[in-house]
């Protein structure tokens, strides 16, 4: 299973262009794709929906779509009666398998009086994977500050560990009316795939948080029933490689992540950053499991 996760930043790329169908070509192949960065309705991208543009570039892959900031954007329509539209920003999902379940997570948001502070989410999927299924999440964080920051990394832990035993989207079954059981019970499995736009450095404690604190004679300590780093744990270095860049790819760091499940450490083959893709101040960032 190959899976990529790109900040889109709302299409712009380095040269200033708006084209979405750069951010199609550079994740086109992937199984399964989690995007950050994906707006509707705003003026700058000449209100146009975005995610119902990437999926029409995209023709082969479920999707689902995940607000974090959601406002109105509704104008009058010919008839004078109002055009119903809403501005939003938020993560989209796709996957060339069926989206099983999915659910929209509102992070908790700082709320600043000068610096701007954007409503963020973590947008999950329950996706099949052959005779089972995976959990994945699309992820964008604050970018003001660590402290910032912290309350969301401690929500999406809570998430993860709470998804298994609340279960999937409805679980039992109703004594009397099969309508509501239609399709058989949904899965909600342990393990958790995290992509996205994290908006910190392995330097942070709180890539410490995800992954697990480091020894100083026996290195990264991962707990068993946490999470491990894709990139770290095919053979690269923690503070190698450059994800979001401030002018050059030289001069940035890297900030976009996939967090896997620590049970699925032996199903990871491969990961790599695109610095080919030039559709945004991101790269996409490519993980292969072997499920």
């Amino acid at each position: 299973m190959r899976l990529v996760s790109y900040n889109t930043q709302y299409g712009f790329g380095r040269d200033g262009k708006n084209d979405l169908a750069r951010i199609a070509g550079a994740v086109r192949g992937a199984d399964v794709i989690a995007l950050q960065e994906v707006e509707r309705h705003w003026k700058r991208t000449g209100y146009a929906d975005q995610a119902a543009e990437i999926a029409r570039l995209l023709p082969d892959y479920h999707w689902v779509y995940g607000p974090g900031a959601d406002m109105d954007a509704s104008i009058p329509g010919p008839d004078g009666k109002p055009l119903h539209r809403r501005r939003q920003f938020g993560n989209m999902l796709l996957s060339k398998t069926p989206i099983v379940t999915s659910r929209n997570h509102m992070l908790p948001k700082f709320g600043t009086q000068t610096q701007y502070s954007l409503q963020r989410c973590a947008l999950e999927g329950v996706i099949a994977a052959g005779s089972s299924a995976l959990r994945v999440y699309s992820i964008h964080l604050t970018h003001l500050s660590d402290e910032s920051r912290a309350p969301q990394v401690e929500r999406i832990l809570d998430i993860h560990a709470r998804a298994f035993s609340e279960g999937g989207a409805w679980c039992g079954g109703h004594p009397t009316d099969s309508a509501w059981t239609e399709g058989g019970e949904p899965p909600m499995p342990r393990e958790a795939v995290m992509m996205g736009d994290f908006n910190f450095p392995p330097t942070s404690p709180l890539y410490a948080r995800i992954v697990g604190p480091r020894s100083p004679e026996f290195g990264r300590m991962n707990n068993r029933d946490g999470f491990v780093d894709a990139w770290v744990v095919t053979g690269h270095g923690e503070h190698e490689g450059v994800t979001c860049d401030s002018g050059t790819l030289n001069t940035g760091k890297r900030i976009d992540y996939c967090y896997v499940s620590a049970t699925l450490r032996p199903k990871i083959k491969s990961a790599r950053i695109d610095n080919d893709a030039a559709g945004s101040d991101h790269q996409p960032i490519w993980t292969e499991l072997d499920l």
